[in-house]
């Protein structure tokens, strides 16, 4: 296919494979648009996007308007004349008039085998539900919430200890390599998409900091599944006898007892076994409060734990 002239749309580290395989290929990126600068820690220091420190390092100049929907934002794209707007993780709502300027209409990455998983944190989910494979789709945008045409899926199967943090690395870079090859042949791709079984959609909402206390009555195998959700951001926690936060970082499932849920069971010089709902955890990375990630044989070895406590 001819080189084609693209707007590059996005904001965080999962966008920026994408963003530099598109720099390097045969077609011009002519723009980027991502979110505006803020302003993090006590000093207000002023940081970019991960996308934005990319477009700058490759030389391609930044746009980081607060809407999409202002007459002089939607000109300003219209006059860059793209062949084909790239989506992913831009963060903003594309509204009809800007879905409507490229010849080739809008692509998103997205980071599940959608119709499942649309939404806010579809690599999450794939984690906490327990999925055995997930992938990215490369599709169409429209007007709805994930739900235009599929251009093409890429599949990969889920490691049994795997973390949001690994799978975002992962299908990053898938998203990437299959986005090539799309664009690669677009014509071809865009003339054979496939409509959504909406029957088959799922949704799902962003992780929030109140899902990350660990319920102790829950059974092990869902507890196990969301700490590694929740890793590296924020974290699951459980609170101990100090009242202080004690991050949950990765456990194992084991067998349980007939002991209160929350209660340690075990202790050894590596971990400590928790009992829950049904099963039990055995905890072999933790964070105490204010600490950095430790192996729990190193936390063991200042804390003493003792069978019967509470957590």
């Amino acid at each position: 296919m001819e080189s084609l002239r693209i707007v590059f749309m996005g904001t965080p580290d999962f966008s920026v494979p994408a963003l530099a395989r598109l720099a390097q290929s045969q077609h011009d990126v002519a723009a980027v648009y991502t979110q505006p600068d803020k302003q993090r820690g006590r000093g207000k220091k002023v940081t970019f996007s991960p996308v934005k420190e990319k477009a700058v390092e490759l030389g391609i100049p930044v746009f980081q308007p607060d809407s999409m929907r202002s007459d002089e934002v939607i000109s300003e794209l219209r006059s860059l004349s793209p062949d084909v707007i790239i989506v992913i993780a831009y963060g903003k709502i594309l509204p009809k008039a800007v879905l409507d300027i490229p010849k080739y209409g809008c692509l998103n990455v997205h980071g599940s085998l959608l119709p499942k998983y649309r939404g806010a944190a579809p690599i999450q989910y794939a984690i906490k539900e327990g999925e055995a494979e997930s992938g990215v789709t490369i599709m169409l945008l429209d007007e709805g919430m994930d739900t235009g045409k599929m251009l093409k899926k890429a599949v990969i199967p889920l490691d049994a200890k795997e973390t949001t943090g690994t799978l975002f690395e992962k299908l990053a870079s898938l998203g990437a390599s299959t986005l090539m090859t799309v664009v690669d042949d677009l014509d071809n791709y865009e003339r054979n998409a496939v409509a959504q079984d909406e029957s088959q959609a799922t949704y799902t909402a962003k992780i929030t900091k109140e899902e990350a206390a660990l319920d102790w009555n829950t059974d092990a195998v869902v507890l196990e599944r969301l700490i590694r959700t929740l890793d590296p951001h924020p974290g699951a926690y459980t609170v101990c006898r100090d009242e202080k936060r004690l991050k949950i970082w990765a456990a194992d499932v084991v067998e349980g007892t007939d002991a209160v849920p929350g209660t340690v069971i075990a202790v050894t010089k590596k971990s400590f076994t928790v009992q829950t709902g049904k099963g039990a955890l055995r905890i072999t990375e933790v964070q105490p409060e204010s600490r950095k990630r430790l192996m729990a044989a190193q936390y063991l070895q200042g804390v003493t734990l003792t069978v019967g406590e509470p957590l």
